[in-house]
């Protein structure tokens, strides 16, 4: 079953939600990739390195970039840049692929259908290199029910895109991978249920009495049927 309301589901989250991103950059060395997290409660927070890795592309050409982080429920954004290298590259390159964004519990149910992880496979491999790209985010909190009243906690996402050239201040191109992100206030709960009794015999008698339905029409088709032939039988010996 599944309904929606206003709500903050996870009140006990302390007002966090946790990331998780996996985006590979084929072009970028991984000392030059960093991940940048603001928002407006005012959070400004460049090269955030915890629970990440930077794992090498290419022969070292490339790199794929894997965090988990956590972001206040708050609009804001995190992006991937080279704004926190110690030196800014001449060409930076940010084409790349990603593998997975999601956000709270992973929910792998059977009839859960969502867009929990809406940019699996984006590919924009084939864009400008200079380019940066914009995903903006509409995040819908998702609460899944067991029939124990066990509660899992996640998020599913629709998203939009553009892209376009950024110039600095002193006219230089510093490209970035920006996810930009406000929360819906409608919540979506699943919740799993068990059919009533009654309506398992309310079934049960209904077949039945279809059945019954059934062959009695049945019945009485032939019984007309058969009596229709012995009297055209009839007629024919007289």
């Amino acid at each position: 079953v599944n309904e929606l309301y206003v709500d903050d589901p996870d009140k006990d989250s302390g007002g966090k939600i946790e990331v998780n991103l996996n985006i590979s950059l084929p072009n970028l060395h991984c000392e030059l990739v960093g991940l940048d997290i603001q928002d407006e409660m005012g959070r400004h927070e460049v090269g955030h390195i915890d629970n990440s890795m930077r794992i090498p592309l290419n022969k070292g050409d490339g790199c794929r970039f894997e965090g988990h982080f956590s972001i206040n429920k708050v609009p804001g954004n995190f992006h991937v840049s080279t704004h926190s290298a110690t030196a800014q590259p001449q060409n930076p390159d940010m084409t790349h692929i990603i593998h997975k964004l999601s956000f709270g519990d992973k929910l792998q149910v059977q009839n859960v259908h969502g867009a929990f992880n809406a940019l699996e496979g984006a590919d924009k491999l084939s864009s400008n290199p200079l380019a940066s790209h914009d995903y903006i985010l509409k995040i819908v909190p998702t609460v899944y029910e067991d029939m124990s009243g066990k509660q899992r906690y996640s998020y599913q996402y629709t998203v939009a895109n553009k892209e376009y050239v950024a110039y600095s201040h002193t006219g230089r191109i510093i490209p970035a991978i920006w996810f930009r992100y406000d929360l819906s206030p409608i919540t979506v709960k699943y919740t799993e249920r068990r059919q009533p009794l009654y309506r398992f015999i309310t079934s049960i008698c209904a077949i039945i009495g279809g059945t019954f339905t059934v062959a009695g029409i049945l019945d009485s088709c032939i019984f007309t049927a058969s009596e229709a032939w012995k009297k055209i039988q009839l007629g024919k010996m007289q």
